[in-house]
């Protein structure tokens, strides 16, 4: 890592987590009795901001809170981890975002949200941090906010040539005009599925997908595939895999964050995107061996230990 800290500057959402851990997923009508309650600050935005800074960058978080308690919990997060918040506001009109969480003896996990004030996060809100966005190295948003205020950021960093990547989650169908913004863009093989229009287990190869997405204006695809690693697909349509780090498995929340983050700083720093991703399934390997998410987002140090010992 250079001596000059990347900027990566995140629009997106920030919501309280409320986890219980079950030995199973109920069905429906059925009362578990669970265990090792958790309440903690979360939302992929938030999430991959914190994970972001402790990686090494200078981050930054354009977003939306409450003004109640569950709002409170965002700052002190920030303020503690160094999180900029020259753009983070605050309403009264709906309340900071929830999301409720049951993990399984395996470690999977079942998630409910309401994402409250995120809803109201508009397009102005990135057009008034558009110097910020212009200074950084990378842009990094997600589906959780409006899609129309995820595209304005997608716009705005490539209008000032700042790399653009879209986590899509939850994903959705979207629109060729956004997809044509995006630089990165980061889905599961669900996920995949679903923004192409299809459903979530259609048969499609994954990579047959990926080659449409790029159709469609995407420039380039590292889809995460669990266990099995990692796809990278380049401008220029080549594929690569980037095997997964063997851990064990406590919490999944956190994975996908934890991979997007670390592969928003290695891009920053000049990184190819076959290397980006190779340290971003690092992080993301490391963030499944602790319980809850912002508990289990790495340091660089950790990171870098791993990498030394040869993943």
């Amino acid at each position: 890592m250079s001596d000059q800290r990347p900027i990566i500057t995140v629009v997106g959402s920030f919501a309280v987590g409320l986890t219980l851990r079950a030995p199973r997923f109920p069905v429906a009508g059925e009362t578990l009795i669970g265990s090792d309650f958790d309440m903690g600050p979360g939302g992929k935005g938030s999430n991959q901001a914190v994970g972001a800074a402790r990686l090494g960058a200078e981050s930054h978080l354009v977003g939306l809170i409450g003004e109640d308690t569950f709002g409170d919990m965002a700052v002190l997060l920030y303020q503690r981890e160094g999180v900029g918040m020259e753009h983070l506001r605050r309403t009264a009109e709906r309340n900071t975002g929830v999301g409720f969480i049951t993990l399984n003896a395996a470690g999977e996990n079942h998630i409910v949200l309401d994402m409250g004030a995120n809803h109201l996060l508009v397009p102005a809100a990135v057009d008034a941090a558009e110097d910020l966005i212009a200074r950084s190295q990378a842009v990094l948003t997600v589906l959780e906010i409006s899609p129309a205020t995820a595209a304005r950021a997608l716009a705005v960093a490539r209008r000032h040539g700042v790399i653009s990547i879209l986590n899509p989650a939850p994903a959705q169908a979207l629109a060729d005009n956004l997809l044509a913004a995006v630089d990165v863009l980061t889905p599961n093989e669900t996920e995949l599925r679903l923004i192409s229009g299809l459903a979530p287990d259609d048969p499609t190869p994954t990579l047959a997908l990926a080659h449409r997405l790029q159709a469609r204006g995407v420039r380039q695809l590292v889809v995460t595939r669990g266990g099995q690693g990692a796809l990278v697909v380049t401008a220029d349509g080549a594929t690569h895999h980037v095997p997964s780090v063997s851990v064990p498995v406590v919490d999944t929340t956190g994975a996908g964050d934890a991979f997007n983050c670390a592969l928003a700083v290695a891009l920053a720093e000049g990184r190819s995107l076959l290397e980006a991703a190779r340290f971003a399934a690092v992080a993301g390997a490391l963030a499944v061996t602790r319980l809850g998410v912002i508990p289990a987002l790495p340091t660089r140090a950790e990171v870098e230990a791993r990498l030394a010992r040869g993943v």
